[in-house]
C-alpha cells in the first residue's frame, strides 16, 4: 500500500465515521441487515465519488473480509454436511426419508440452475462491461481453465490438509460424506461406541455457526468499503453499472420464477397439490425469510406450516426442513453462484464451451451440499463455484452489493424449495394428510393431534407412543434453534 497521503487519511477517517453510523442504526434503531448494506451501498459509492484514487487504505478493509469469507468455506461445508448425515441416526432413515430428501432437494437446485443458467445466456449478463482485473490477464485466465479430465481427477480427494487450504470444495464435500457414512454404519449396531462423535460435530456445527453469523454481520461494512474502493474503477463506468444493474435484474427474475413457477409446476405433478393454496399457505415462512435472509432462522415457521398447514408428517418435516438449510438451496447456491459465474465468463472475455458449461452445472449442484442457511451464504457460496471451475474470486468484489440485495429474494427460494422437497416426500412416504391441507382437520402444535380431541391436550403418561416421543423431541429440537437463532 503506498503511502497515505491526507486524502488517504480522510477517505479512511470518513469511512471510520460512516461505520459508527452503521453500528449505532442497528443496535440503537434496529436496522435490519436489508437496510443496512442498502445504507451501506449509497454510502460507499458516495466515499468512491469525493475520494477517487485515494482509497488504498479503505480497500484493505474489503480485502480482509473477503479473504475472512474464503478462509471460512472449507470448514463450513465440513461440518454441514457431517451434521446433516449424522442426524439421521441409522441407515434403514437414510435409505428412505434421507435420500428421497437429498434427491428432491438437488433436484429444485439442478432445475434452478439450468433456469438462471439459461436465462444469464438469453440476456447475455455481463457483455459488455470489459472488466479488468490489475493482477490476472487474459492469457492467466485462459490458463485457469483446465481440461475435462483434469477436472474430474480433481473432484476426488488425495490430500486433505490440501484440499482445504486450496479450497478444493468438491474433494471436501465427497471425503465428508465418507466419513459420515461410515459414522452411520457404526451407530447402527453400536451407537454408544460414536455418541460422543455425533455431540462433538453438533457442538462444532453450533460454533462454527456463530462464527459465520459474526462475520455476515460485518457484511454491511465491507459493502461500503468495497464500494467505495471500486466506484472509481468498475462502478462508475456507465457499462460496467449497467451490467450490475443487470445482474440484479436477473438473478430477482431467476428466484421469484423458481420460487412460484417451478416449484407449483413440482407440488402438482409429485404432490398432487393446488399450488395456489400451498403458496398461500406457506407465505408466513416464505416473508419471514425473505426479511431475515436467513433459512435457519426461518426453519422453525417452516416446521410448524408444514405440519400444521400442508399436512406433513412431524417425522418427514423436522428432518426435510432441517436438511434443506444445508444441501440444495438453489436460491443462494443455485441461482446465484451460477449467475455470478455466467457473469464473470462474458464480462472477461473468456470463451466457454458448451461443455464448459456441463462441467459448471455439475460442480454447482456439488458445491450445493452443505450451504448454511444463514445471511450472506450466497457469497460464500459463489467463492466456493468459481473456485471449483477456475474462474477469478475477484469478481465477488463488485457484486457483493448486488449479492446482499439478492439475498432476500435467494433466502425465499430456498425455503420455498424446501417446503416443496419435504411436501413432496411426504406424499411418497404416504405421509401427508390431504385434510390437513384442505383444512378438514386442524393440527395442534406437536404436529400430529387434531387439536379438538381430548388426546391431544394429553398423552397418557405410562404409555407415550412412539409418534408422542418423536414430536416432542423434535418441539425440543425446534426451540433449540429458535433460541440459537435469536442469541445469533
Amino acid at each position: 500500500m503506498a503511502d497515505l497521503d491526507w486524502l488517504s487519511l480522510a477517505a479512511l477517517a470518513t469511512t471510520a465515521v460512516l461505520f459508527a453510523g452503521l453500528f449505532l442504526l442497528r443496535r440503537r434503531a434496529r436496522a435490519g441487515f436489508t437496510l443496512l448494506t442498502v445504507i451501506a451501498l449509497v454510502a460507499g459509492i458516495g466515499v468512491g465519488l469525493a475520494f477517487q484514487g485515494h482509497l488504498d487504505a479503505v480497500e484493505v478493509i474489503g480485502t480482509v473480509y473477503v479473504n475472512v469469507i474464503t478462509a471460512i468455506v472449507a470448514p463450513l461445508i465440513v461440518v454441514s454436511v457431517l451434521a446433516s448425515v449424522t442426524s439421521l441416526g441409522s441407515l434403514a432413515k437414510l435409505r428412505t426419508i434421507g435420500l428421497s430428501s437429498v434427491f428432491w432437494l438437488l433436484l429444485t437446485n439442478l432445475i434452478a440452475i439450468l433456469l438462471t443458467l439459461g436465462l444469464a445466456l438469453a440476456t447475455g449478463v455481463g457483455r459488455g462491461a470489459d472488466l479488468q482485473l490489475d493482477d490476472v490477464d487474459g492469457s492467466a485466465l485462459t490458463g485457469l481453465l483446465r481440461p475435462l479430465d483434469e477436472v474430474v481427477v480433481g473432484l476426488f480427494p488425495s490430500n486433505l490438509a490440501a484440499d482445504v487450504s486450496s479450497n478444493n470444495i468438491i474433494g471436501i464435500v465427497l471425503f465428508t460424506l465418507l466419513i459420515a457414512v461410515s459414522y452411520l454404519l457404526v451407530a447402527d449396531r453400536k451407537p454408544e461406541k460414536v455418541r460422543a462423535f455425533k455431540d462433538v460435530v453438533d457442538a462444532t456445527r453450533r460454533v462454527l455457526f456463530k462464527a459465520v453469523g459474526f462475520i455476515i454481520a460485518l457484511t454491511p461494512y465491507a459493502v461500503l468499503a468495497l464500494v467505495a474502493a471500486t466506484t472509481s474503477t468498475a462502478v462508475a463506468r456507465l457499462e460496467t453499472a449497467i451490467s450490475l444493474v443487470g445482474v440484479l435484474v436477473v438473478a430477482l427474475v431467476a428466484c421469484f420464477v423458481d420460487a412460484y413457477v417451478v416449484n407449483g409446476v413440482l407440488v402438482r405433478v409429485f404432490a398432487d397439490l393446488d399450488p395456489f393454496r400451498f403458496f398461500r399457505l406457506i407465505t408466513p415462512p416464505q416473508y419471514t425469510a425473505f426479511t431475515t435472509q436467513s433459512s435457519i432462522g426461518t426453519l422453525p415457521l417452516t416446521i410448524s406450516t408444514l405440519t400444521r398447514k400442508i399436512g406433513v408428517s412431524q417425522e418427514v418435516a423436522g428432518f426435510t426442513a432441517p436438511i434443506g438449510t444445508t444441501i440444495g438451496m438453489p436460491g443462494c447456491a443455485g441461482i446465484w453462484p451460477t449467475l455470478v459465474a455466467v457473469f464473470a465468463v462474458h464480462a472477461l472475455g473468456i470463451d466457454y464451451t458448451p461443455l464448459d458449461y456441463v462441467v459448471l452445472v455439475a460442480l454447482g449442484l456439488l458445491v450445493s451440499l452443505g450451504t448454511a442457511g444463514v445471511p450472506g451464504t450466497a457469497i460464500i457460496t459463489a467463492t466456493a463455484v468459481l473456485t471449483a471451475v477456475g474462474l477469478p474470486v475477484e469478481v465477488l468484489v463488485l457484486l457483493i452489493p448486488i449479492s446482499a440485495v439478492a439475498g432476500t429474494a435467494s433466502t425465499m427460494a430456498n425455503v420455498t424449495a424446501a417446503a416443496t422437497a419435504a411436501t413432496i416426500v411426504a406424499r411418497r412416504a404416504g405421509a401427508l394428510d390431504d385434510d390437513v391441507f384442505t383444512g378438514r382437520r386442524v393440527v395442534g402444535d406437536d404436529g400430529d393431534e387434531d387439536a379438538a380431541a381430548p388426546a391431544a391436550t394429553a398423552p397418557s403418561a405410562t404409555t407415550p407412543g412412539p409418534t408422542a416421543t418423536a414430536s416432542a423431541s423434535a418441539s425440543a429440537a425446534d426451540a433449540s434453534v429458535a433460541a440459537a437463532t435469536t442469541r445469533a
